[in-house]
């Protein structure tokens, strides 16, 4: 990247598990980056080199603090003079209805500092219109400039995946939008100084549903399989065999897996946006999306109904029985637990009065959003010896699932990654 194509200041409004990894990955590529978030302790950690996301190791943390040109800030007189502002914030359901509250005060707060000639980015998951009908009127107001003649405006979805150490954010082709030509101009170009390859599209609006689309994509199918799990189970048939056999096929399929239920910031909301928004716009129901919720939303319940009739079979019952819960972020070798379906898990397993203890060597005790009231104990043959029965919710590289086979009295494996007299697969 020349100097001359280099902005002379960027903000990442969000420094989570998807606005830390761009900072870091814009600082890296020469960028000057103040990442932006209002929690105080997340920026005292980050300032001190301290990273919570196991993608960005403190090393390179720290090689960001050393070059002078990473500022973690939760002060929003930093925002002022920005070149490009990125706005990475949650957008989280409340009682089923988007909340768009983050953004909006994003908006706001860039608003007051917008420049002629700046350009803001707003990735954070959304339905379509957010950028143009919500973002553009708040930092026109904000600024008293106007988007697309004062100042670009435009969108672009994140795609991180967790723990994906083929498929990170510079190697993921990352989709561009703006609200004009030079607007996407200016977006496409700050996203190619850190991307491997840029794909733009008309507008805004496709690439907000694009977001939407693939993660509702993944929402249905793994749907399908998580209630076809049940039903071939009931029918004396393995799911896990027959999708195993059906990905040999090399066309036309792609192979999903049951598992306890889907979590994260993008399965469990992204796909309700969709669903909210075609039912405001057009006052439908998206009968697909409603009823993979149903489906997705009630595999913990699955799961605690097979835990509580395998012990049934062992002549003990769930009421002071020891349960220990193997994983508790909701995929694997990652330590974010948002949304997790092990947090339903655990709070039935709680209602039947079980003993629940919880491990998890990725997710911080002090930050899980999973586990109140729980017990956190590591993974050791005493504690697999010590608990009725082991639920393995997430695979983790850290477990010794050998050792589990191996002293588990009784295993509800969620994963199939384990075999053994006393196994079960979901």
């Amino acid at each position: 990247m020349t100097e001359a194509a280099r902005p002379d200041r960027v903000i990442i409004v969000g420094q989570g598990y998807v606005g830390l990894p761009l900072a870091v990955r814009a600082v890296e590529q020469g960028h000057d980056v103040v990442g932006f978030d209002l929690d105080a302790r997340k920026i005292d950690e980050l300032a001190a080199g301290t990273s919570y996301i196991e993608d960005i190791p403190d090393s390179r943390l720290a090689a960001c603090l050393a070059t002078g040109r990473y500022k973690p800030s939760s002060d929003p007189a930093d925002l002022a003079g920005f070149d490009i502002a990125v706005i990475s914030v949650p957008t989280p359901l409340a009682e089923g209805t988007p909340d768009l509250t983050y953004i909006e005060s994003s908006a706001e707060q860039l608003g007051a500092h917008l420049s002629p000639g700046a350009c803001v980015i707003l990735e954070s998951t959304t339905y379509p219109g957010t950028t143009e009908e919500l973002v553009a009127p708040i930092l026109e107001e904000a600024s008293g400039l106007k988007a697309g003649v004062d100042f670009q405006l435009g969108y672009s979805p994140e795609r991180i995946d967790p723990g994906n150490t083929t498929w990170t954010l510079e190697t993921t082709p990352k989709v561009v939008s703006g609200i004009d030509a030079a607007s996407l101009a200016r977006v496409k170009g700050f996203y190619d100084s850190v991307v491997v390859r840029t794909v733009p599209v008309k507008s805004p609006k496709e690439a907000e549903l694009t977001k939407l689309l693939e993660n509702t994509f993944r929402h249905v199918n793994i749907a399908l399989v998580n209630e076809l799990a049940m039903f071939a189970r009931d029918l004396g048939i393995d799911v896990w065999d027959a999708i195993d056999a059906a990905e040999s096929k090399p066309f036309g399929f792609m192979p999903f897996r049951p598992g306890p239920g889907v979590g994260g910031h993008c399965l469990p909301i992204d796909p309700s946006y969709l669903s909210w928004w075609v039912k405001q716009s057009l006052g439908v129901t998206f009968r697909f999306v409603e009823l993979a919720n149903d489906v997705n939303e009630h595999m913990p319940d699955y799961v605690v109904r097979r835990l509580s009739a395998g012990l049934n079979q062992r002549e003990l019952p769930v009421k002071g029985r020891r349960i220990l819960v193997a994983g508790v972020a909701y995929k694997k070798n990652t330590g974010d637990d948002r949304e997790s379906p092990s947090s339903r898990v655990i709070e039935l397993l709680q209602e039947l009065h079980a003993d629940v203890v919880v491990c998890d060597p990725h997710v911080d005790p002090e930050r899980s959003h999973a586990t109140a009231g729980a017990t956190w104990v590591d993974f050791s043959a005493e504690e697999i010896r010590k608990a009725d029965a082991v639920v393995l919710l997430v695979d983790h590289d850290e477990f010794d699932l050998d050792l589990l086979a191996a002293e588990g009295a009784y295993v509800l494996d969620t994963r199939r990654c384990l075999e053994g007299p006393t196994v079960e697969h979901l």
